[in-house]
């Protein structure tokens, strides 16, 4: 029986050792975007390198010639002598395609042959199957405690299951340095706008329809909230006319203001710090149009207000409204004391031809709230005395920067944002873009001292967002580059991150880091910056040349 039991476990080991032969598991810099058609890396031979607070990351590629079956991945704990950090999410990298290419791409673009680009990272499940020569990215993830000890943290991912029928366990080592440095609150500015119908929220129910104001849709607010807060999103879009319900007596409002005080209630109890009072108005007509107030519209047969509909600020029906709104709306937000978080957006992106008409909405507004900053993101510079809290587009900021920095000096903050422009060589969070170009939209923060960053979508999920990344086109007939509309992916009952949402992160960290760098070497600080941000639209996209001068920082910081 024992001979046996040896020849047994000699065979189990010698077919196991045939079926892991053939895999090759290579560790790549997550900062790598690694495309289907890749069959060659540079593998990351060094330990991954965080501060205390940040999160650390670890790419692992698989590929094996044969098909595996019942695929577990199972990471134990990183130890440090007595000091252990778990590993606090293992996911694969799932491929979305890109079937409308970014018209006017960048001179970085990396082009996929097949138009599939990694992006979402969804949890990995037990029991995983992959077809044969099917190359697949695994992701880990290791929340690493501000008061987590310093020093080289070891421990390993063992991958388990079946290739052409024969048992196989491989285990591969992971290693992380924690520096002595601490990041604690962050101070960047960091908004995505995000939809939060009951109808776009069916995607994280299973499919299924959700009641609007019912408790499960208070639950999915609040599961994106948390998502958006944990990869360092600190304010969020949130609107006073979409939330209040209206009733109209003769000429006199009443207002109910709980819907919108049990969403702000959910985003700070998230994490977030400030509150963007989402749009009063928008453009009557097409793009140069002039701007008008959304105004509710009276239900002729019930008295209430039903819907809203866009008029011209000189209408009695918008003035009889906002004279009625507008005050009651400031005297909740300092019942509540959320004044001083408060920030309003009047009109979204005015320009040179619609000037006019959103100077005069500004004007109106600011009378009816007194010391709530009016903050907007904009086309045009020519508005001095209008916005508070400028957001221009990233090109922008950089034609009339010398207009901005002018500004700044004056007292006004200067943040910049991004969307379906700027394209061409300026960094963005398109798919086919290099990652690392999404991380350094926040290095672009700091080497201008612009303190602030929007983005219009975190969530605005077409019917299948894990198929088609570019299946919104706008009315003027503008595809949104891939990744454009979210940054996020839907699971059930779940947000599931992005490559790109944990570089973000990522890039949030960094600004932390150069500023905590600036205290100490503020020349030296500006001049690494500058040697990654060469101007705003050129950049050393070198991963390795990047992770160098990172490790520069907190190697400074730990002294």
């Amino acid at each position: 029986m024992k001979h046996g039991l040896l020849f047994f476990l000699f065979i189990f080991g010698l077919t196991s050792a045939r079926a892991q032969h053939s895999i090759r598991i290579w560790q790549v810099d997550p900062l790598e975007k690694v495309l289907r058609e890749s069959r060659a890396f540079l593998e990351s031979t060094g330990p991954a390198e965080v501060a205390r607070g940040e999160t650390a990351s670890f790419q692992l590629v698989w590929l094996n010639p044969a098909a595996t079956d019942d695929l577990t991945v199972e990471a134990l704990p990183l130890r440090n002598g007595a000091a252990r950090l778990p590993v606090t999410r293992i996911g694969y990298a799932g491929y979305v395609h890109v079937g409308r290419q970014t018209p006017t791409p960048s001179k970085d673009k990396i082009a996929s042959p097949s138009g599939f680009y990694p992006d979402p990272l969804p949890g990995v499940q037990a029991g995983m199957q992959l077809p044969a020569g099917e190359l697949q990215p695994f992701w880990l993830s290791v929340a690493v405690p501000a008061g987590a000890a310093p020093g080289l943290y070891s421990g390993e991912v063992v991958f388990r299951g079946r290739s052409n029928g024969r048992p196989f366990r491989i285990a591969r080592p992971l290693q992380l340095q924690v520096y002595p440095v601490t990041i604690g609150q962050t101070s960047l500015w960091v908004t995505n706008w995000m939809n939060l119908s009951a109808h776009n929220l069916r995607h994280l129910n299973g499919g299924q329809a959700v009641e609007p104001w019912s408790e499960r849709y208070w639950t999915l607010v609040g599961v994106l909230a948390g998502s958006a807060a944990r990869h360092g999103q600190n304010m969020a879009l949130i609107s006073p006319l979409a939330l209040t319900q209206f009733s109209l007596d003769g000429d006199r409002y009443t207002f109910d203001f709980s819907r919108f005080d049990r969403m702000t209630g959910l985003f700070l109890q998230a994490g977030m710090r400030r509150i963007e009072g989402g749009h009063l108005g928008g453009r009557i007509g097409n793009w140069t149009s002039p701007f008008g107030v959304s105004v509710p519209s009276a239900a002729p047969a019930s008295g209430s207000a039903s819907g809203m509909e866009m008029l011209p600020l000189d209408d009695e029906r918008t003035r009889r409204f906002l004279d009625q709104f507008l005050p009651a709306f400031l005297a909740h937000l300092k019942e509540k004391n959320w004044e001083s978080i408060y920030l309003q957006h009047i009109a979204d992106e005015p320009i040179a031809e619609n000037i006019d008409s959103y100077r005069a909405f500004s004007a109106y507004v600011r009378e009816r709230l007194p010391g709530i900053p009016i903050v907007e993101a904009n086309h045009a510079s020519s508005l001095a005395g209008s916005i508070d809290v400028w957001v221009p587009q990233l090109n922008f900021l950089h034609t009339d920067f010398a207009f901005y920095l002018e500004r700044q000096r004056l007292g006004e903050e200067i943040w910049f944002y991004t969307c379906l422009a700027p394209q061409g060589n300026y960094a963005n969070r398109f798919l086919e873009l290099p990652l690392i170009q999404t991380r350094l939209l926040h290095w672009l923060n700091y080497r201008y001292g612009i303190p602030g960053y929007l983005h219009w979508g975190y969530n605005f999920w077409n019917d299948d967002p894990f198929r088609e990344a570019t299946g919104i086109i706008t009315e003027s007939g503008n595809t949104l580059p891939g990744g454009d509309a979210w940054v996020a992916y839907p699971g059930n009952g779940e947000v599931i991150p992005s490559l790109r949402l944990e570089a973000m992160r990522d890039g949030i960290y960094d600004y932390e880091l150069l500023k905590m760098y600036e205290v100490k070497f503020p020349e030296r600080a500006r001049e690494l910056a500058r040697q990654v941000v060469y101007q705003f639209d050129l950049y050393d996209s070198g991963i390795e040349a990047f992770r160098a001068k990172r490790r520069e920082i907190l190697e400074a910081l730990s002294q």
